[in-house]
């Protein structure tokens, strides 16, 4: 009972295991029912799953509220949002990746699948690392702060060109250290083939494989927008970690519904330059022109969703009835 209730990160145990409980419970969920066979999820299907997810989303954030108290809610629904926001460009990477590598959509799903595993792991490291410089160094916060305002300034004038999943420096060097099969062998990362000198099995990777490096690649590229954006909001570690992984856990599902009409969601990019230019500078109205006074949660979280909301809505009126097919 004293190791349930002791603190870890500033946040009794017990909350994490809560939350881990969560997230385990919801990928035995997604492995063991949702994807026992391999076939094409649909647009129907995968609109009721992202529903799913959303509603678990935001009774936890209810569930934080109610026992962390109300500006922990505020705070993680201001970083649930903004992650949730910036996945819709996640996953139009993702589908660039998938058919740089031909997947089928019946093994795209278990993929994302994986990848999201890694993304637990990989985004609780650099969460926990960011916290940790944040603490022994607070002036690290307005390097954050000042990261995020030129990062959404970049993004509003930015042009937008394709990625050379190709030309990927990682995929030339994986291809050179590990043998790479040239089909796919069903939903295996790795498979025996016979060896073209010694002629003996030998271990190689699919293109499975390799399309689930690149789409972890693309989610650390995505992160350093993401993690300083909610690290500006709160640096609870707990706000931090579980409004992103309750973010990213519905993305796999919300894929199947948005990779066909991504391009419909153009405007967004606009709208999300914009929160995270006001993230960072609220960071310096708090510390300049509030003298140190704290910058109200609930207005954060309001700004942020109306902005968010605004970029959606704009994009799907702007982008009313352009042809999906052509843009695929």
């Amino acid at each position: 009972m004293d190791f349930i209730s002791a603190d870890w990160l500033g946040t009794p145990v017990w909350f994490w295991l809560v939350f881990l409980t969560l997230v385990t419970a919801l990928t035995a969920f997604d492995l063991g029912v949702l994807n026992k066979k391999n076939k094409e999820m649909g647009i129907g299907e995968s609109l009721k799953l992202s529903v799913l997810y959303i509603g678990v989303a935001l009774a936890f954030g209810l569930w934080i509220w109610a026992e962390k108290g109300g500006d922990a809610g505020l705070q993680y629904y201001t970083g649930f949002f903004i992650e949730k926001a910036l996945s819709i460009d996640n996953i139009f990477v993702i589908s660039l990746i998938f058919t740089a590598f031909a997947i089928p959509s019946r093994f795209q799903y278990r993929a994302l699948l994986w990848g999201i595993v890694a993304v637990i792991v990989l985004r609780g490291l650099m969460i926990a690392g960011g916290v940790a410089l944040i603490s022994e160094y607070d002036w690290l916060l307005y390097i954050f702060a000042g990261f995020l305002i030129l990062t959404g300034i970049k993004m509003m004038f930015a042009d937008e060109k394709p990625m050379d999943v190709a030309g990927n420096p990682v995929v030339k060097w994986l291809s050179r250290q590990v043998p790479i099969t040239h089909e796919l062998h069903g939903e295996k990362f790795f498979v025996r083939v016979p060896d073209g000198r010694t002629g003996k099995l030998a271990l190689a990777a699919t293109p499975l494989f390799l399309a689930l490096v690149v789409i972890n690649l693309a989610d650390l590229v995505f992160a350093v927008d993401s993690v300083p954006a909610i690290l500006a909001i709160t640096t609870d570690s707990f706000i931090v970690y579980t409004s992103n992984i309750m973010a990213i856990l519905g993305l796999r599902a919300l894929y199947f519904a948005l990779a066909a009409m991504v391009h419909r969601f153009h405007y967004l990019k606009y709208a999300l330059a914009l929160v995270l230019v006001f993230i960072g500078s609220k960071i310096f109205v708090a510390d300049f022109l509030l003298d140190g006074g704290k910058f109200p949660p609930w207005i954060s979280l309001a700004i942020t969703f109306g902005l968010i909301a605004g970029g959606v809505l704009w994009s799907l009126i702007k982008t009313r009835g352009q042809d999906v097919a052509a843009s695929a």
